[in-house]
C-alpha cells in the first residue's frame, strides 16, 4: 500500500534519502569485492573516529547475523550465554545463536529488560566443572527490547564483574544510536569507555536499507571472525553497498539526527495519549518504543488502520514503535484515532 504508515517496527521505515543516494553513488564502475574497496575502508575509519582506533569492524547483512557471528567468534560450544529473557537472541532469532554457537543460552527474568549482577550472579558458577556449561558471555541489549536504556555506570558494573570472572560482555546494539541519544552521550561513552568487548551495531532500524556491523573492542578476540562470517553466510561480495550506507550514516551526524527524531516522536506520542485512562504505559519511554496495556477489544479495531504488534497477549500489552521518518502529523493522526476509539 503506497504511503502506508505503521507503528509496528522501525524496520518498516524507508531508507534515509542521503543513505539511498550514497548507495546510488557507489553504484558507479567496479569495486573490489568482499570488502577490499574504498567504501568499506572509509566506513571503518568513520567507526574508528566515533569509537576509537583499537577496534575491528566487520559488516554483515542483518541483526541476527551480527549476533551470531559475534557470539560464535568468542565462544566455544561448551559455554553459556546469559541474557535477559526478553533478549532478541533468546526470543526472536529462531534459535540461531544456540544452533550456530552450540552454547547454552540462560535467560534471566527482568521487569524492564535490563539485567543486573544481582539477577545473574546465581548463574555464575561451575567454573572448571565438566558437568556444567562454562559461563562465558553476558549479553545485554542497548536499548533493550522494552525501550529502556542502560546507563554507563550500569554497563561498567557488568563489564567489571564479567572480566573479574574471565567472561566477556556482548552488546546487541540494534538501537544503540537511540540509547546514546536518550543518554545525551557519545557512542564511545557507552561502548569503548565502559569496557564492552563486542558490539552488534545496528543500521537497519536507523535509516539504512540493510546492514549491521560486528565491532570488536579487543583485536585479540577477532582472530577468526572472517572465517566465521563466511561460514555463517554473512560475507557479502558486493560489500560496498553496505559500507556506503554506513559511511553516509556516520557522516554529518545522520545517525544522531535519525535516532533523536525517532525518540522525540515516541515521547510526543506518549504525551498525547497519557490522558486516555484506559491506556497504561508499562515502561519508561526512553527511546523510540512505547509499551502499553489497552483493552483487548480495541486492538483489532486499531490494527485495521495502523498496523502494530501485540507484545504480551496475556496482559493485552502492545508495542508502538516510531522511526526516523515518523512525522508529527503521523503522531497527531494516530493519537486522535486512539482518542476516538478507546472510550
Amino acid at each position: 500500500m503506497k504511503n502506508f504508515k505503521s507503528f509496528a517496527s522501525d524496520n518498516n521505515s524507508g531508507v534515509h534519502p542521503e543513505i539511498l543516494q550514497a548507495m546510488i553513488d557507489a553504484n558507479s564502475g567496479h569495486a573490489i569485492a568482499y570488502g577490499n574497496d574504498y567504501y568499506t575502508k572509509s566506513a571503518i575509519e568513520k567507526f574508528k573516529v566515533l569509537l576509537g582506533n583499537n577496534i575491528d569492524v566487520y559488516f554483515v547483512f542483518n541483526g541476527t547475523g551480527a549476533n551470531v557471528v559475534g557470539l560464535n567468534t568468542i565462544t566455544n560450544t561448551y559455554n553459556s550465554i546469559i541474557c535477559a529473557e526478553t533478549a532478541h537472541i533468546n526470543v526472536d532469532e529462531c534459535g540461531a545463536p544456540e544452533k550456530n554457537t552450540g552454547c547454552k543460552i540462560i535467560p534471566v527474568p527482568t521487569n524492564n529488560g535490563k539485567i543486573t549482577i544481582n539477577l545473574i550472579k546465581q548463574h555464575i558458577k561451575g567454573f572448571g566443572f565438566e558437568h556444567h556449561s562454562q559461563p562465558k558471555i553476558i549479553s545485554i541489549t542497548q536499548a533493550t527490547e522494552l525501550g529502556t536504556v542502560y546507563t554507563p555506570d550500569e554497563i561498567k558494573e557488568l563489564t567489571s564483574f564479567a572480566h573479574k570472572h574471565n567472561m566477556l560482555v556482548h552488546v546487541d546494539g540494534a538501537r544503540i544510536c537511540n540509547a546514546a541519544v536518550s543518554l545525551n552521550l557519545d557512542l564511545k561513552n557507552i561502548t569503548t569507555d565502559v569496557g564492552i568487548d563486542i558490539l552488534s551495531f545496528g543500521g537497519t532500524k536507523n535509516g539504512m536499507m540493510y546492514g549491521e556491523a560486528v565491532i570488536f573492542f579487543n583485536k585479540n578476540l577477532s582472530n577468526n571472525v572472517k572465517y566465521i562470517r563466511k561460514q555463517s553466510m554473512q560475507l557479502t561480495s558486493k560489500m560496498r553497498y553496505i559500507s556506503a550506507q554506513f559511511e553516509a550514516l556516520l557522516s554529518n551526524n545522520i545517525w544522531l539526527k535519525n535516532a533523536k527524531h525517532a525518540n522525540k516522536m515516541a515521547k510526543l506520542l506518549s504525551d498525547k495519549i497519557k490522558d486516555i485512562h484506559r491506556i497504561t504505559i508499562t515502561q519508561k519511554v526512553e527511546t523510540n518504543g512505547i509499551f502499553a496495556i489497552i483493552p483487548e477489544k480495541y486492538i483489532p479495531i486499531i490494527q485495521k488502520e495502523y498496523f502494530f504488534y501485540v507484545w504480551d497477549e496475556d496482559k493485552s500489552e502492545v508495542r508502538w514503535m516510531t522511526s526516523y521518518d515518523t512525522t508529527e502529523q503521523d503522531i497527531n493522526n494516530f493519537s486522535a484515532f486512539l482518542h476516538e476509539v478507546i472510550v
